[in-house]
């Protein structure tokens, strides 16, 4: 599967100012992203950014890089932006990956953009859940499957609630039970991620604040691809960039 990679990077963050210009071993993250999405099999890598700041960054360092608009509401509406100007056939394949994720795995990547095709335009990942507290926690996001592997609805909750099981106790998971933990990875057919922006914005979105549930709103497939291996964690607070400067420091 031939695909390139939009890496979408902003300034705004509050728990982390400048979060993408955050040194990692001599490095800006963003930077450290691509390198890691280069090692993928993508035929191209590109950062997609609305500051200077991180377009220099970039250059200095190699890496293809593009300023867009500054009022995306969304990575996906930035890396469309993007996208849009590649000249790209209607079935290339763009994956999105977060311009926070220093150690992506290159192979989740290879795998994700596998799983698009002419029926099902979008695709994701997912693992098994482990931890009761990650079940209940909401900032952790649970996906349920349909026999093909399609998502069939995304959610903060836990989902899908069994319920015998926590009829009894919520303390450990029951026997049979297997939730799956969303991982925050996309790929698109390029004709579908022209048409996303245009979609209007559904009201389950609203109330969870997941945009891929505007996807299924509009009846579009998600496929997922299930991973056995838990992905390292991403870059949203100082303890987390410093876990991160840790493994790059070996």
């Amino acid at each position: 599967m031939a695909f390139i990679v939009i890496i979408p990077a902003r300034m705004a963050s509050t728990r982390l100012p400048d979060k993408p210009l955050a040194d990692i071993a001599g490095k800006p993250m963003v930077v450290r992203v691509a390198e890691r999405a280069r090692q993928s099999a993508a035929l191209r890598v590109i950062v997609a950014t609305d500051h200077a700041d991180i377009m220099a960054a970039c250059r200095g360092h190699g890496i293809e890089v593009c300023l867009t608009r500054a009022d995306h509401p969304s990575g996906t509406d930035r890396i469309a932006e993007v996208a849009a100007g590649l000249a790209l056939a209607d079935d290339a394949v763009v994956v999105n990956v977060q311009g926070d994720e220093p150690l992506i795995n290159p192979d989740l990547i290879n795998a994700c953009a596998a799983r698009v095709s002419a029926a099902v335009p979008m695709a994701t990942a997912a693992h098994a859940i482990t931890e009761m507290a990650d079940l209940f926690n909401p900032n952790v996001v649970k996906v349920v499957l349909d026999a093909a592997g399609h998502a069939l609805l995304f959610s903060r909750a836990p989902l899908p609630w069994h319920r015998d099981g926590f009829a009894v106790s919520t303390a450990a998971m029951p026997n049979g039970y297997a939730p799956l933990r969303h991982v925050g990875l996309y790929a698109y057919r390029q004709d579908f991620l022209q048409r996303y922006p245009g979609l209007a914005v559904a009201p389950l979105e609203k109330i969870e604040a997941l945009e891929q549930l505007r996807v299924l709103w509009h009846g579009y497939k998600i496929g997922v691809y299930l991973t056995t291996d838990v992905p390292a964690a991403g870059v949203d607070t100082p303890e987390d960039l410093t876990r991160v400067r840790r493994h790059f420091a070996f």
